[in-house]
């Protein structure tokens, strides 16, 4: 069977010319942190977009990275090794904008000085690409010494990990680049360039000459992010009936094990003592009966509502299979992209989620109490899943996921409650043909009653 030609997700339609984001600042700003997570954002919203990190550019080119010396600005042999690891990056850049279809690049590198920054808007001039600065800029010893340890310790640049030398050494490089770096200026020199500076991790921020649409979301992104420690629990709510007899959608009411799981739900979080937890819940009955038995404020979301099946809602996959073969095939062929009759697709409920995954960057100790297609939708934004692997992640009955943030990415611990439940998963079946038979259809539908 030929290969489906690939749909573009909504969000690329916000961009009508390759945006290539620069970020400057000392090194220890929480630079690489912001492109990572500002790629995966990106990624998630169905915008293609890829980080471009200097450093690696540079330790491919320097095998073993001696000292700080290297990043003094009259070692003149290795500002001419950076400035050649700049334009080979850029090179690359220029592939995945134009060849690879790719949208958004992030340029991941200090880019201090003017002269950097100039030759790099000379680059996006001729391949006529917009150009949008992330300057973060700190002066809080705290943070950049925590960024030092949390980071750099593990940099490949520190094979020997000896704490205070890295600790030594890094400062010294820091020193480097204060000497030549100048800060974006909105007033005069840079009045006219489109940027952001985010001001000690987002304390303030000062935003300048906002180009397209693109950039706004760029903008209200990084203004929602924050770095305090904190913990995100996702769970579905507890078995329903309709669970029981296989049926997806509706609103049905939770079953006796999930009445169960609910009373182990409270018991659990009672003894994880979480300071200042928030709930959140859909507005359908089983989410809402789930946070009940925790006994305390929850605040119920329309839009964590499961997946709208349309025509579909409160049917079994069998029946499915019976009415509407076509459609379920294919949906097998392009789970993420298939809207069901009169309903919606994984990428509907993605952009109906963004609103939730910017609430939820923006809070600390949250627990979301949803449903399986929503909870796979925001596990994907967190574990920085394709749109292939998203509608397929494992999203269990009666187990929490547990999201700790950590320097560029999120710790993951799945706790699984013992309480029995029906497996609701459905893996993509071998055979995805229209004209294939029943039972090959069927042949990966969870057991039900």
């Amino acid at each position: 069977m030929s290969a489906l030609p690939r749909k573009k997700a909504w969000a690329s339609y916000m961009t009508n010319s390759p945006t290539l984001i620069v970020m400057v600042g000392l090194p220890a700003r929480g630079k690489t942190y912001m492109s990572k997570k500002l790629t995966r954002y990106l990624n998630w919203i169905g915008v293609p977009t890829k980080v471009f990190n200097l450093g690696v550019y540079r330790r491919e080119a320097v095998q073993s990275y001696k000292s700080y010396e290297f990043f003094r600005h009259d070692n003149e042999e290795a500002m001419k090794i950076r400035k050649h690891c700049a334009l080979v990056a850029l090179e690359d850049v220029k592939s995945y904008l134009l060849e690879e279809g790719g949208q958004i690049a992030v340029f991941d590198a200090t880019n201090t000085t003017r002269e950097r920054r100039d030759l790099i808007l000379d680059f996006a001039k001729e391949n006529a690409f917009k150009v949008f600065f992330v300057e973060s800029v700190c002066d809080d010893p705290e943070v950049i010494a925590s960024n030092i340890w949390e980071v750099k310790l593990s940099s490949p640049d520190y094979p020997e990990r000896n704490r205070d030398h890295v600790m030594e050494d890094f400062l010294k490089r820091i020193e480097c680049y204060k000497v030549t770096y100048q800060q974006l200026d909105p007033d005069d020199y840079d009045k006219d360039l489109s940027f952001i500076k985010v001001i000690n991790v987002g304390q303030r921020f000062l935003v300048n000459t906002v180009q397209d649409y693109i950039q706004s979301k760029i903008v209200y992104y990084l203004m929602n992010i924050h770095v305090q420690p904190r913990t995100i629990y996702l769970c579905r709510h507890g078995e329903s009936e309709h669970n029981l007899h296989g049926r997806i959608g509706g609103d049905a009411g939770l079953s006796s094990r999930g009445k169960q799981f609910a009373q182990v739900l409270n018991e659990f979080l009672e003894e994880q003592q979480i300071v200042d937890l928030k709930v959140w819940t859909s507005q359908l009955k089983r989410t809402i009966q789930t946070a009940e038995a925790l006994r305390v404020p929850y605040e119920q979301w329309k839009i964590l509502n499961e997946i709208d099946a349309g025509v579909c809602e409160e049917m079994t996959y069998e029946e499915i299979q019976d009415k509407y073969p076509d459609d379920f095939a294919l949906r097998d062929q392009d789970k993420y992209h298939y809207r069901y009759p009169g309903g919606e697709s994984y990428q509907d409920l993605v952009q109906r989620l963004e609103p939730v995954i910017m609430e939820l960057e923006r809070q600390e100790n949250v627990l979301v109490i949803s449903h399986q297609a929503v909870m796979r939708c925001l596990l994907a934004y967190f574990l920085d899943k394709s749109a292939d692997e998203l509608p397929y992640l494992k999203c269990p009955l009666h187990s929490v996921i547990k999201l700790t943030p950590v320097a560029y990415g999120c710790k993951v611990e799945t706790i699984h409650l013992n309480v029995e439940a029906v497996n609701t998963h459905r893996d993509k079946p071998p055979n995805i043909s229209r004209s294939r038979k029943r039972e090959d259809a069927l042949e990966t539908v969870p057991p039900h009653d």
